[in-house]
């Protein structure tokens, strides 16, 4: 594939503005243009490289001219089904993935030009309930269909994906669905889950298996999908699965059971108490973690030719390592020194590292293993470490007792 000429949706957020970027700097690639409804931060036009930007809501049908101005031949739909993580911001979502990509899909249909179609999707088709599969293929049919949020929105834009490829045949189209994407950079619902401290509120007497995906392989799998032939619907996710309670402790937190009829009551509270380490708490979220959903990835290493970069677990722990500890080391190190006090024993001293990750780094307490002389020697000289002495006897090697003639003397037998 040579001269390309891509247009990318939502690179004010990770996926897009990462993914513009890499296309961007690809030799197969002509030109590169991401659209938005806002500016993308610093960070984001950063990360977008050499790609142009143009600000557009892809709810406006003007994005039709758009994508006849600059010829553009594929269309990235990046930032479908995205994820909220505040009420306000729901019905903003929605319209922006239901409305804008029927928009999309138009002005798609009305071009001449346009010859690949991507659009990003969720395994939240699946389904999240009990009576859904454990294990989830590309042809699998949600048992309890979502009536809303995400899932829905999901479903829907499927829907109207399959009308278009119905109606402009000579189109490639592939849909990838994602697991759950997690990563240092990337904030999601989930993200902010896993952030709360030190408690994590997990529903009673369950604990579901997580399946991820690192948002670096997201976005390398879409710009495969960009520059290759596959077409269709393709799982995307990381090796391996871990549980929810695996991860909470992974990431260095405690589960909290609540009881799963008692969630909304616990989280109407906790908002009214005001406690910030639980802002992200959210009993639909939590329902949905309790059952579960595992995706078969074959049809992405055979068909697709992918394979992911980092595993569930390397996924996980790469967003964890990332995170603020949940008490400070410095209160940590104090009651080890009140409880010392209170038994008895003496505390060795403790050197203070910082470590410059930031304005608000946090210092990391470290013990103190500077070899000291010992007692009756000058400083330059060292003690000789205590080796034990052997004996022998019919073969056998053990460690050697104290003679009687080697007692100190004036003592008793």
């Amino acid at each position: 594939m040579t001269g390309v000429t891509v247009l990318v949706t939502g690179v004010t957020r990770f996926i897009g503005s990462s993914l513009a970027g890499l296309l961007a700097a690809h030799p197969a690639v002509d030109r590169v243009i991401g659209v938005d409804a806002a500016l993308p931060e610093p960070a984001a036009r950063l990360r977008m490289g050499e790609a142009e930007f143009a600000r557009a809501d892809i709810r406006n049908p003007l994005i039709s001219k758009v994508i006849e101005a600059a010829g553009v031949d594929t269309v990235v739909h990046a930032s479908a089904s995205s994820t909220p993580s505040g009420s306000a911001a729901r019905t903003m979502a929605k319209e922006m993935n239901v409305l804008g990509t029927m928009q999309l899909l138009a002005a798609c249909q009305r071009s001449e030009n346009v010859r690949n179609l991507i659009v990003r999707s969720t395994a939240a088709v699946y389904g999240g309930s009990s009576r859904d599969p454990a294990v989830a293929t590309e042809e699998t049919m949600a048992r309890s269909v979502p009536s809303t949020g995400l899932a829905r929105d999901a479903i829907d834009i499927e829907g109207y994906v399959r009308s278009f490829g119905r109606r402009r045949p000579d189109v490639r189209v592939a849909v990838p669905r994602f697991s759950e994407i997690i990563g240092p950079t990337v904030r999601t619902p989930l993200t902010k889950y896993f952030s709360m401290t030190p408690f994590v509120p997990i529903s009673a007497g369950r604990d579901a298996r997580l399946q991820l995906v690192h948002e670096s392989d997201a976005v390398a799998l879409i710009q495969h999908l960009v520059l290759g032939d596959f077409a269709g619907i393709v799982n995307v996710a990381g090796d391996g699965v871990m549980t929810v309670a695996q991860a909470i402790h992974r990431a260095g937190r405690l589960p909290l059971p609540i009881p799963s009829p008692a969630l909304e009551s616990v989280g109407r509270l906790l908002q009214l108490m005001g406690i910030g380490g639980f802002a992200g708490f959210s009993a639909a979220q939590i329902r949905l973690l309790s059952a579960g959903r595992v995706l078969d990835t074959t049809r992405l290493r055979d068909e697709v030719g992918f394979t992911p970069r980092f595993s569930t677990t390397q996924a996980f722990d790469d967003f964890a390592g990332r995170l603020l500890p949940a008490l400070d080391p410095r209160s940590v190190r104090e009651a080890e020194l009140r409880v010392a006090s209170l038994i008895g024993v003496r505390a060795e001293p403790m050197a203070v590292r910082r470590v410059r990750r930031g304005p608000d780094a946090t210092p990391t307490i470290t013990p103190d293993i500077t070899p000291r002389p010992a007692a009756g020697r000058t400083s330059g000289e060292i003690a000789e470490p205590f080796r034990p002495r052997l004996f022998s006897i019919d073969g056998e090697v053990g460690r050697s007792t104290p003679s009687r003639s080697s007692r100190p003397a004036g003592r008793k037998k």
